[in-house]
């Protein structure tokens, strides 16, 4: 039997981040920039959170354009960021987010951002895995 991959073999590992203060618009625009739907949120370079398109786009449709403005990040995303270090089996990761029903993990080195591991990687791996059959 072969031996399951770790999370970082599959994960994307050019990750861009945005602060817990920050504007909600700015980390739209990165998003959108940048075609990233999961953001990983930092209070002083530390993993606090998760900002997803989905939280953008609940946002969106609740208030108006000119709250949308004066929001920070820290009152929409996510605080209960799951994360896990890269050397983490990926079967063990596909499980916890099929089972918190989430998109993503943010993967870390010694607590550090080192990736991020959403359904969109998971989608890739597993067509190059079938190709190779």
């Amino acid at each position: 039997m072969k031996k399951i991959p770790p999370v970082a073999s599959v994960m994307t590992s050019s990750v861009l981040s945005v602060e817990i203060d920050e504007p909600v618009r700015a980390a739209e625009d990165i998003m959108i920039d940048h075609e990233i739907r999961h953001l990983p949120v930092t209070d002083s370079g530390v993993l606090v959170g998760v900002l997803s398109d989905r939280d953008i786009a609940f946002l969106s449709s609740a208030v108006e354009a000119d709250l949308k403005q004066l929001l920070l990040v820290r009152d929409v995303c996510s605080l209960d960021v799951y994360s896990v270090e890269g050397d983490e089996p990926l079967d063990r990761v596909l499980s916890e987010m099929s089972d918190r029903h989430i998109g993503s993990a943010i993967v870390t080195d010694g607590g550090k951002i080192a990736g991020v591991f959403t359904a969109t990687d998971a989608c890739r791996h597993f067509a190059e895995y079938l190709r190779s059959r």
